[in-house]
């Protein structure tokens, strides 16, 4: 029996379906939920609802959400356990990433991250692969769902975003995948989703990192500061990883109640999730893959003190620069 097959059994004992997505879900999470909603209602599955936790800062996630009429839930605002079947993609561990209780267990979890997933009925996480949204297009093909142009474009758009245009270590897999949807896409929705404008909050947040980047060798740390989009800190280690001789950046900021982490390595001789994790899993929450990863630090009773955000952010940033140098095993600035 192929995963799919396994996949759609246990949809079949379920009335109604909880899809969670992770906090601040991407294009590669939701794709993935729209492809497990798909493959649900072929399983007459009566209801499904799409819930996140977070918020859909980043310009094309919003535009994303916007044009493929995707309906979302906040998760506060659900009661997971009224559900007959609850399903993780694109994340795998009850209380990382989400604001789903860690009591909440789930009955699916489908993930190309690395980590401890939940013990649920159904379990696939295929770390060797480059997004989740790959595995559903196997999915989908096995048990020959109707693939939609709004199916078929969101899938390809999580995967050309996911793996950053082909270029950050995609693998055969997402190749294939890509070529099997590539008839189904609507390339004018496309378009328009990577003509998305920036708001104003992450272009101020770019240029920050921009001004205050210190760099060892090729590796480079930068600060956005304070900003409440999230997603711009992503962005803006992408936009310093263009910069010429650097091949792995790490930009930090203060977010809502914590100093948020977003790290990027095009070296292969450098994993950046391990990195992360070597310099700051004593402080928070900290992980990822070879080529991109992330973390979270709880500011606890900083928090408070909205008007010491810059003497905060010194006191921080010394200590993040020297740490992520020193697990790079670089000369420091002390």
């Amino acid at each position: 029996m192929s995963r799919a097959v396994e996949l759609a059994s246990v949809l079949e004992t379920a009335d109604t379906l909880a899809i969670v997505c992770h906090d601040n879900p991407d294009p590669d999470c939701l794709a993935s939920a729209l492809a497990l909603e798909a493959i649900a209602h072929q399983q007459a599955v009566a209801t499904v609802t799409i819930v996140y936790g977070g918020d859909i800062s980043h310009q094309q996630n919003r535009a994303f959400v916007n044009m493929l009429e995707i309906d979302l839930e906040p998760v506060a605002e659900i009661d997971l356990e009224s559900f007959d079947a609850i399903a993780f993609v694109d994340h795998s561990e009850p209380g990382a990433n989400t604001e789903v209780a860690p009591t909440i267990e789930p009955t699916i979890v489908v993930d190309h991250h690395p980590g401890e997933p939940a013990d649920a009925r159904f379990v696939d996480v295929r770390t060797k692969y480059g997004a989740t949204a790959t595995i559903f297009v196997e999915y989908i093909d096995d048990l020959e769902v109707e693939m939609t142009a709004r199916l078929g474009s969101a899938l390809l758009f999580a995967l050309h975003r996911e793996r950053l245009d082909f270029v950050r270590q995609p693998t055969r897999r997402e190749y294939e995948a890509a070529l099997s949807i590539y008839p189904h896409a609507d390339f004018d929705t496309l378009e328009q989703l990577y003509g998305s404008a920036f708001s104003p909050g992450t272009i101020d947040a770019i240029g920050r990192a921009i001004d205050t980047r210190t760099r060892r060798g090729s590796s480079l740390v930068a600060s956005v500061a304070t900003t409440a989009e999230t997603d711009a800190l992503p962005q803006a280690a992408d936009f310093l990883l263009n910069l010429e001789g650097v091949d792995t950046v790490l930009v930090y900021g203060i977010v809502d109640d914590a100093i948020r982490l977003s790290g990027r390595s095009i070296d292969p001789r450098i994993h950046i999730g391990e990195t992360l994790e070597e310099g700051f899993s004593r402080f928070g929450a900290v992980g990822g893959h070879h080529d991109m990863a992330g973390g979270r630090i709880e500011l606890g009773l900083f928090a408070d003190g909205d008007d010491d955000a810059q003497a905060l952010l010194e006191f921080a940033g010394h200590r993040i620069r020297r740490r992520f140098f020193h697990a790079l095993n670089l000369d420091d600035d002390r």
